[in-house]
């Protein structure tokens, strides 16, 4: 069961640091995360998940469904939307 959560767009402080990552917030197989992409990274898995014709949560879930163990969510996500902007 995947619930979408809030989104939170602009800047990560990260100590005095501030990244162009935007984090978000949601439920995969049970259990709340989130995960903090360069917008680039949420528009292209955006539009892999048009493009197959599902929701981002679909998408999300398959990606940490499908993931080794111990690869980071955010690391997946960003070798999906690689792959995908390269076929």
């Amino acid at each position: 069961m995947i619930k979408t959560g809030m989104v939170k767009t602009g800047m990560i402080k990260t100590g005095m640091i501030k990244t162009g990552l935007i984090k978000r917030s949601f439920a995969l197989a049970g259990h709340r995360t989130s995960v903090a992409l360069e917008p680039e990274f949420w528009a292209a898995l955006e539009a892999l998940a048009l493009m197959r014709g599902c929701k981002l949560t679909a998408l999300l879930a398959e990606a940490d469904a499908t993931r080794e163990p111990g690869s980071p969510l955010a690391s997946v996500l960003r070798v999906m939307a690689l792959r995908a902007s390269r076929s």
